[in-house]
């Protein structure tokens, strides 16, 4: 929860940094990742050794085209770092550890317990341990699911569903291109946005008990301005230390259980 922010190139660094960190979910080899695209796994990025495409490796692409995965043109060192191994062939797919669901499955969710939607949004947090324990919070604050954007943002690694203590398997994840775009198709369904910055207005102070989403940052940079401009409210934690920020999952936390408060207390509980 900080003010922002750095150029595009740090957060794809950042992206980039946590491939090299789990290789768990990773398939290599073209007769492999050909496969497992045309067998409908939920692929979350294909990573494909820089140079001419022929045969397989093109036929891989127009794939993958057609499918939500996000595709990287990387050196061969890069890529053997990626995968743990030199045996990929040029090419190496990260799957999700679990599907994704669709904006409106969360909709459908908050409409079939016949509450008012509470979602949380996350603008580009690279953290698998961030965005694992956010749905674990998500799922106990009664949010009823997470949106990701799909390029510069962890996905459902198996990091992430490790450190979700088994809430991917209740609090739908959704993924999708533009978290700004979301926002605005998402307001003509009647919800509102409130943002985490530091320059906001105290938690407290605002009305956070309608249909909600809540949009945290990412590490270190916080909300984006584009994104940001986007939102209905702008709120801040009160914070009395030295420093001046709070990690990701922490902010995402604390201002959850503010929504959760101030439903109860509207419905007099």
């Amino acid at each position: 929860m900080r003010n922002r922010r750095n150029s595009d190139d740090k957060h794809y660094a950042k992206n980039e940094a946590e491939e090299s960190m789990e290789t768990t979910g990773l398939i290599e080899g073209r007769n492999a990742v050909l496969e497992a695209f045309r067998s409908g796994k939920t692929i979350d990025k294909l990573f494909v050794q820089e140079g001419p495409a022929e045969g397989v490796i093109q036929t891989i692409l127009r794939t993958a085209k057609k499918t939500d995965a996000v595709i990287t043109f990387v050196s061969k060192d890069r890529l053997t770092e990626i995968a743990g191994t030199d045996r990929h062939q040029g090419v190496v797919a990260r799957m999700a550890a679990y599907d994704y669901a669709e904006v409106d499955d969360i909709l459908k969710a908050a409409e079939e317990k016949g509450e008012p939607p509470f979602i949380i949004l996350l603008d580009d947090i690279t953290d698998p341990h961030n965005l694992g324990a956010i749905i674990r919070t998500a799922n106990q604050a009664g949010a009823h699911g997470v949106i990701i954007p799909k390029r510069h943002a962890v996905g459902l690694t198996d990091v992430v569903a490790k450190t979700s203590a088994g809430a991917l398997n209740y609090t739908p994840v959704a993924k999708v291109t533009n978290i700004g775009q979301t926002i605005d198709d998402l307001k003509k369904k009647g919800m509102w946005f409130a943002c985490a910055d530091m320059d906001g207005e105290t938690m407290y102070k605002v009305d956070l008990t309608g249909p909600m989403g809540l949009v945290i940052g990412s590490e270190g940079d916080g909300v984006s301005r584009l994104v940001r401009e986007k939102c209905d409210f702008i709120v801040k934690i009160p914070m009395f230390g030295q420093i001046d920020s709070l990690n990701a999952s922490v902010a995402a936390g604390v201002l959850s259980y503010e929504i959760v408060r101030q439903r109860l207390a509207k419905n007099g509980n």
